[in-house]
């Protein structure tokens, strides 16, 4: 990790609890990743009661997120809440085109809006950093829309001063590995079903158990499997003692095919395979 200067730390603490004091209320959209937990910290320092963190459950849920954001809210201290976003009743969104982020962050901010006067709140916050805003990421157009608020970009914060930060907060998750929706693995093209979800999840979660912390299974089409781990894993991951298994394993699983990346983990690499234009997409479809 980048090291952060503490008076920098110090500061920007104090920049983001000042954003969020300026607010009336907040719904802070929670995965329990460490960019959401620090904007949850902020708006619970800032606002006690009326600041509260939603948490989307999906069959897109990586197996064990659900109970990482609960331990997270709980350390937090703040009120937190779950919702049904039922994004798979969609065709546009199993349909997994460049815009499938879109479609599924747009479900996320409507469900979290529709709760927002029973809460007796005003704004949706987001984790996003200054960092994201360079990808290829469609949900930003749809927290643009829905009018959420930012308040990691607003102080220009970028993910090592948030994982800087969350570590001087004591948060337990400020070390914790980007955790995208299983629905990230899915090529473009390739629709998003429940069954491929679970083969993901039950996949990583496979090698994992071996030892490959580091790792994706990406889905592309005829069921292939390409395997993505970090560079100093690769032999060992393609070692005869592991090949076999993890073979056997995949097509029990559902695959066809399995591969392994030469180029090793790269963190949203299925995004070279997007190309759209998101000034055609609305809301409403």
């Amino acid at each position: 990790m980048n090291t952060v200067n503490s008076s920098v730390i110090q500061m920007t603490q104090q920049r983001l609890v000042q954003r969020m004091e300026a607010l009336p209320g907040v719904a802070v959209a929670f995965s329990g990743g460490v960019d959401s937990a620090v904007v949850a910290m902020a708006a619970q320092i800032a606002l006690g009661r009326r600041a509260v963190a939603v948490t989307a459950v999906s069959p897109s849920l990586p197996s064990g997120e659900l109970e990482s954001a609960q331990a997270c809210a709980e350390q937090i201290g703040i009120q937190h809440h779950l919702i049904e976003t039922h994004e798979m009743n969609d065709d546009r969104y199993v349909a997994n085109g460049g815009d499938r982020c879109y479609w599924c962050k747009s479900a996320l901010y409507r469900c979290i809006q529709t709760r927002l006067e029973s809460l007796g709140l005003q704004h949706i916050a987001n984790g996003t950093n200054t960092d994201d805003t360079g990808d290829v990421r469609p949900g930003l157009q749809a927290a643009a829309e829905f009018h959420v608020i930012s308040p990691l970009v607003d102080c220009g914060m970028d993910k090592a001063t948030v994982r800087a930060l969350a570590r001087a907060w004591g948060l337990a998750v400020w070390d914790k590995p980007a955790g995208p929706c299983l629905a990230s693995r899915i090529a473009p093209k390739v629709s998003v079903t429940r069954r491929r979800l679970q083969m993901v999840d039950q996949a990583e979660s496979f090698l994992r158990e071996r030892g490959f912390s580091n790792v994706r299974v990406r889905v592309h089409a005829n069921e292939l499997a390409r395997i993505e781990v970090d560079a100093g894993q690769l032999a060992e991951i393609s070692s005869p003692r592991h090949c076999q298994d993890i073979t056997d394993r995949f097509r029990r699983l559902g695959f066809r095919f399995v591969t392994v990346d030469l180029q090793g983990f790269r963190s949203g690499s299925l995004n070279q395979l997007v190309s759209l234009n998101l000034e055609k997409v609305s809301v409403t479809g």
